[in-house]
């Protein structure tokens, strides 16, 4: 208790705070994104549900990841190296959820592309579609950026703190903006194959971070950013067409 009123009289621990704040909100909208995806394929009944146990387990996993913050730090120590880089368990974690985004993305642009070949399309199997599937896979993808985010935070703040109060404050964010976010995206098809086009991208972004090679997250964004802004364009025109095609009809 005599930490949190120290720190609540250090300005320099509201910078941190609010620098930290910032920076786990921009970096779960990655997270955002996944979510929005896999739980538009459940039933519309289940899907709230879905979003807000997926959300709020990942939310009591980050909060316990931080209590083992110096088991965490040690994830950065080198294991083996290989190919000219060593590579900690930190780097086959992001290797490995960067692949299974890869994968899924994959998938999905295929199954959009070809909507024919369900055989191909994994996540309309019964196993896959399942409640309890749903929520396993965003326990896994979140695991993949808790790592990495919380990482980063210890190397803003010693102040563990700090640190939850982000984590809570970021993932309520995310509690609130996971329905409009995946309601926008089913009611806008095109928006679909933009978002697996960023989970694409992420994916490769954390394959290549796990393989020594830093990709600075400023670029990500803006290329996310200026993406979304092209289709956003392509939506208004798409619209004034249709309500021109409308108006001629009228007459």
């Amino acid at each position: 208790m005599q930490e949190i009123l120290t720190l609540a009289q250090d300005p320099a621990a509201w910078v941190a705070l609010i620098t930290l704040i910032v920076m786990e909100v921009v970096l779960g909208i990655d997270n955002l994104i996944f979510i929005s995806i896999l739980t538009n394929k459940l039933p519309a009944d289940s899907r709230v549900s879905a979003r807000r146990i997926g959300i709020g387990l990942a939310l009591i996993m980050r909060l316990a990841l931080l209590g083992t913050v110096a088991w965490i730090v040690q994830l950065t120590e080198p294991v083996f190296e290989a190919l000219g880089h060593a590579f900690s368990w930190k780097d086959m974690i992001l290797i490995a959820g960067g692949l299974f985004l890869v994968w899924k993305a994959t998938k999905e642009i295929h199954h959009n592309v070809d909507p024919s070949d369900h055989d191909e399309d994994f996540i309309a199997t019964s196993a896959i579609n399942s409640f309890a599937a749903a929520i396993g896979q965003i326990l896994l993808l979140d695991l993949v950026f808790s790592v990495d985010s919380i990482i980063t935070a210890v190397g803003m703040t010693p102040h563990l703190p700090i640190m939850i109060v982000a984590v809570v404050v970021a993932v309520a964010v995310m509690l609130f903006a996971a329905t409009p976010l995946a309601n926008f995206i089913e009611n806008n098809p095109t928006i679909v194959m933009l978002a697996l086009a960023f989970l694409l991208m992420i994916g490769t972004t954390l394959i290549a971070e796990g393989m020594g090679f830093h990709v600075p997250k400023g670029y990500v964004y803006a290329a996310m950013a200026f993406s979304a802004l092209v289709e956003v364009l392509n939506m208004v025109a798409r619209n004034a067409r249709l309500r021109k095609q409308r108006a001629g009809k009228l007459h």
